[in-house]
């Protein structure tokens, strides 16, 4: 197993905690999807993610892209690992970022859950207003 298995391996772990509340809506060897029942395929669905590329490990968190005062909470060592506002990029397994990335993840995704399913429940609404 090279170091980009071994590196989407742990961060898969960290997804997978995760989905007794959600659904894993892909699951490869190229990376795997997280979304909200029910709003899966839907931009406010996806939760979190991972992805195997050929220069890093990539692993998504959208709570990060939704939440400014969660991105606020993560130290200087794993802001460095972001890529845009809801990605981090990984070659190496560092558990100490990793321990972080878990406690973010799970700090963020119950809020996260609340926002998409509101925001879904108003594109709804929205949708039969017009009709």
């Amino acid at each position: 197993m090279n170091d980009f298995e071994a590196v989407h391996a742990r961060l898969r772990e960290i997804v997978l905690e995760h989905r007794d509340d959600l659904v894993v809506t892909k699951d490869g060897p190229a990376g795997m999807a997280l979304e909200i029942p029910g709003l899966e395929g839907k931009p406010w669905g996806y939760v979190a993610g991972t992805r195997l590329g050929k220069s890093y490990v990539s692993y998504y968190l959208m709570p990060m892209y939704a939440s400014p005062a969660l991105r606020d909470t993560i130290s200087p060592a794993l802001a460095k690992r972001m890529q845009g506002k809801a990605c981090f990029n990984f070659t190496t397994v560092n558990e100490d970022l990793f321990a972080e990335l878990a406690d973010v993840t799970s700090r963020g995704i119950a809020g996260y859950r609340e926002q998409a399913e509101l925001k879904a429940s108003e594109r709804r609404g929205a949708a039969q207003k017009s009709r």
